[in-house]
């Protein structure tokens, strides 16, 4: 009896080991953190720069992660890549970093201003934006590289404007620009306006645009395809909440998101 009685002892202990080794130390412990290591506050302010293409995009988004952390705020900056990545080398405050391209991203990187490795979490292609009764009659490409065409691109230091020779190079279509715009938003504001009978920018901005604007397909374009990726950036005052920015963009709302505006998976 006494033997049974110190088996039933020993069997008691090693239950009570083993449930308290599940509960403290498992794998599935911190499953409920959302970016940063678990237990980190998601609060205060972060500052993201992103590409003038996401601007419709990353304001929603902004807004959504506010409403899943209350405690945090986002401030959107957007700009051409380009410029984006020189404010941030020249000493520019910003938490969290998204191009229209790799280029651009590597710029900050070799500087040594990222955290961690970029993410790839979009990809983009160009289309023809005419005004809505284009009057320039514009069915293709060459159309916009006819004489008397107004037609405007991105300079080519900005991932559009990078996108555009490609494009054109591709389609052997030598376009005269009336203008080069140092970003996706100016090329699309100048076709809005009316100063221009037609524009390469990124599809997503003629969706977005709808209504003030009309696309019209380039099939070269399909070939030369922007990929976007997004960073945290170091000295953040709310690191934590500079990686779950991330991690939301990334992750499965902030694709769902990104896709519905027509952005392509990365």
């Amino acid at each position: 009896m006494p033997s049974n009685q110190g088996s039933a002892l020993a069997l008691a202990t090693a239950v009570v080991f083993l449930a308290g080794a599940c509960g403290a130390g498992g794998p599935d412990a911190g499953d409920g953190a959302v970016g940063g290591a678990a237990g980190e506050a998601i609060g205060g302010s972060i500052t993201v720069f992103a590409a003038a293409s996401l601007t419709a995009s990353f304001t929603d988004l902004a807004a959504r992660f506010e409403e899943a952390h209350p405690d945090a705020e986002v401030a959107l900056n957007f700009a051409g890549s380009s410029d984006l990545a020189i404010q941030i080398i020249e000493g520019a405050p910003a938490d969290v970093l998204a191009t229209a391209d790799a280029e651009n991203m590597g710029k900050v990187r070799d500087a040594g201003m990222l955290t961690g490795d970029p993410v790839d979490f979009a990809t983009n292609t160009l289309q023809l934006a005419v005004p809505p009764d284009n009057p320039a009659g514009i069915t293709s490409l060459p159309d916009a590289a006819a004489p008397g065409v107004k037609t405007v691109v991105c300079a080519g230091q900005v991932p559009c404007g990078a996108a555009a020779a490609a494009v054109e190079q591709a389609a052997g279509v030598d376009l005269e620009p009336v203008s080069e715009e140092s970003s996706v938003a100016d090329v699309l504001g100048k076709v809005t306006s009316g100063e221009a009978d037609a524009g390469l920018v990124y599809r997503t901005d003629v969706r977005a645009a709808a209504g003030t604007v009309r696309g019209i397909d380039v099939p070269e374009a399909a070939g030369v395809v922007n990929t976007y990726p997004i960073a945290a950036l170091p000295d953040s005052a709310d690191a934590a909440t500079a990686e779950a920015f991330v991690d939301f963009v990334t992750g499965t709302e902030g694709q769902a998101v990104l896709r519905a505006a027509g952005f392509g998976a990365p």
